[in-house]
């Protein structure tokens, strides 16, 4: 009898442990799905020792103006130039002022502007090497260029990113995952890590697409390694201070890490090729993982922060867009999905849309601008012109778009009303103008294929 007692006792066990894994897995809240936040013993990495690289001094000097745009999309990320005022409206008969214009190796890569300088990161096919570029914001001479080895070949460029700076330190992020910080004044290392080597990163089609974010004395990457997913690194040293592990399956996508903010704490959400996580940002720890958000071939555009508790995705491929609600207290957070729209309606390729005084503007996927109302989920207006993958950027009311293969700066009422164009004039010759633009001290930066140029639009 006592055997027979076992016997029946052993599988109601079994039973109970199912019943109460099942119960954990669907139905503990999102909030607590993970919780990796101090990373491992054995995960604690530094920057690597890797090779110095060549430093060289050129003869441009740093300007004396002030005017900052300190990385992708600007210090917050939102893509509007805020302190800007007093721009152009329309253009004079013969087009802007163009204040300098400098050749570039192929590529996409954005300029950031601080202490007077321009940055931004190049690629050297006869050398074979990344450049990081430091040029004078007065007349675009070279400053210094700090170049390393690194083999790419041409597929749709090679540069693509932009970097970050906090005007003491310089963040890039190199095509083939490669990260480097100098000194943003003298262009000498700091420290260096190669994702793919030391992280097991695979190194996205047409090469990487992030664009690192400084928030403070620290960088945030997303090297979508073997084990790490996302990381804080400190900007002096490149000693990690939290890392969020890899759940498995996440891979590098062209999206940049966006900062978001709700009941009062920052957090970092970033699309990866599996889904996207949402993390705190003072230690690492994940709120939740939406593993629907996926995008085939490439995820290039950030999601945006559309409101205090709103986060609008984008993406190219038919993806179209869906925005979310975010939700929870006390440092808990989930999210449920508002609406989903396809991609003739809203839905960028490539450039991260714009949120602007309650709507969203983005370059939908047929090539036309586009205003989104996010209360209806649908077209406000939608522009009969098409301009391709391009960039676009708001400032003192209007947006700033250029035509990606006819070169042409346009300027566009940033209002729900009506698409209304209040002028247009050619600054490019070139073709594939699909570089972020910059927009500092009334000095619009802006790059196509080969040549980066600097356009006064004060």
């Amino acid at each position: 009898m006592k055997n027979k007692g076992l016997f029946i006792a052993i599988p109601l066990i079994a039973v109970l442990l199912g019943v109460a894994g099942i119960y954990y897995v669907f139905f503990m809240p999102r909030a607590a799905d993970i919780d990796a936040r101090i990373p491992e013993p054995e995960l604690a990495a530094v920057a690597s020792k890797a090779a110095a690289g060549i430093l060289e001094k050129g003869t441009g000097k740093a300007s004396a103006e002030t005017a900052s745009w300190t990385q992708f999309l600007g210090k917050d990320r939102s893509n509007i130039a805020l302190s800007e005022a007093g721009l152009l409206s329309s253009f004079p008969k013969n087009g802007p002022e163009v204040l300098w214009r400098t050749a570039t190796g192929e590529g996409y890569a954005g300029a950031v502007v601080s202490g007077g300088c321009v940055f931004f990161l190049d690629y050297d096919q006869e050398k074979k090497t990344d450049s990081a570029r430091c040029l004078s914001l007065a007349d675009g001479k070279e400053i210094w260029r700090y170049s390393y080895k690194v083999k790419v070949k041409r597929n749709h460029g090679m540069s693509r990113t932009t970097p970050a700076t906090d005007g003491k330190y310089l963040v890039t992020f190199g095509p083939m995952c490669q990260v480097v910080c100098l000194k943003a004044a003298t262009g000498e290392l700091v420290w260096k890590k190669d994702l793919a080597q030391e992280y097991g990163s695979v190194v996205p089609p047409w090469y990487a697409g992030q664009c690192p974010l400084i928030d403070g004395k620290d960088v945030i990457l997303a090297p979508a390694g073997k084990d790490i997913l996302l990381e804080r690194v400190e900007l002096a040293t490149g000693k990690r201070k939290w890392a969020v592990k890899n759940p498995g399956g996440m891979d590098m996508t062209h999206s940049s890490v966006m900062p978001v903010s709700f009941n009062g704490k920052k957090y970092f959400i970033y699309c990866a090729s599996a889904g996207s996580v949402f993390v705190s940002a003072d230690s690492g720890a994940v709120a939740w993982i939406d593993d629907s958000w996926k995008i085939n071939i490439a995820n290039v555009p950030s999601p945006i922060q559309a409101g205090p508790d709103r986060i609008l995705y984008t993406g190219g491929y038919d993806a179209g867009a869906k925005l979310v609600k975010l939700s929870g207290k006390d440092g808990k957070v989930a999210y449920k999905d508002i609406f989903k729209v396809k991609a003739a309606v809203f839905g960028s390729q490539q450039s991260t849309p714009i949120f602007y005084n309650g709507f969203a503007y983005g370059v939908i996927q047929s090539g036309n601008l586009v205003c989104l109302d996010l209360e209806k989920g649908a077209q406000a207006w939608k522009s009969d012109k098409k301009f391709g993958l391009a960039p676009l950027i708001i400032a003192d009311g209007k947006i700033y778009v250029i035509d990606d293969m006819r070169g042409i700066l346009y300027i566009v009422e940033a209002k729900p009303g009506a698409y209304k164009e209040l002028g247009s004039a050619k600054i490019f010759n070139g073709r594939e103008i699909w570089s972020p633009i910059a927009l500092a001290g009334g000095k619009l930066i802006a790059k196509d294929l080969t040549e980066l140029v600097c356009v006064k639009v004060k």
